[in-house]
């Protein structure tokens, strides 16, 4: 892990994060039932951690070097969408035919994650003196 490294990352990572927003925003208007905005992000950038890593790979049809697989890999789509990395592991465990721990990771991911904003929020609210707001604004719940 070098300096320059940890830059590249750091520079995919701010923009993959712009990126989110900007697609937050415009996603706004549709999302009074859902948050399609963050529902587009995981997807897209699911889609997009597995396009370029597999096109990207050394004996692949584009091979790249390691520097750019980490800014757009850990970078671009972890600033993204966290939720990349989690499907291409799931990918990566159903492949390699180890589908009980991949639905262990599936349920494992989705009920902690939700069980621990729960946690967080409870802990806030009763130091916040009960309060049940998590989000200032519809942008922060579509984040």
């Amino acid at each position: 892990m070098s300096f320059t490294t940890c830059l590249v990352v750091m520079l995919g990572g701010a923009l993959g994060t712009l990126a989110r927003y900007v697609v937050s925003v415009l996603a706004l208007p549709i999302s009074r039932d859902l948050p399609w905005g963050t529902i587009l992000i995981n997807v897209t950038g699911s889609f997009a951690i597995g396009l370029f890593g597999t096109l990207t790979l050394a004996q692949g049809r584009y091979p790249a070097s390691e520097t750019l697989r980490l800014f757009v890999m850990i970078g671009l789509c972890g600033g993204y969408t966290t939720f990349s990395s989690f499907s291409l592991q799931t990918l990566d465990l159903m492949r390699n035919g180890a589908m009980v721990r991949a639905g262990v990771n599936i349920a494992a991911s989705v009920a902690l994650c939700v069980a621990a904003t729960a946690a967080g929020h409870a802990i806030a609210a009763h130091l916040n003196g009960g309060a049940r707001q998590i989000a200032q604004t519809a942008i922060e719940e579509d984040a």
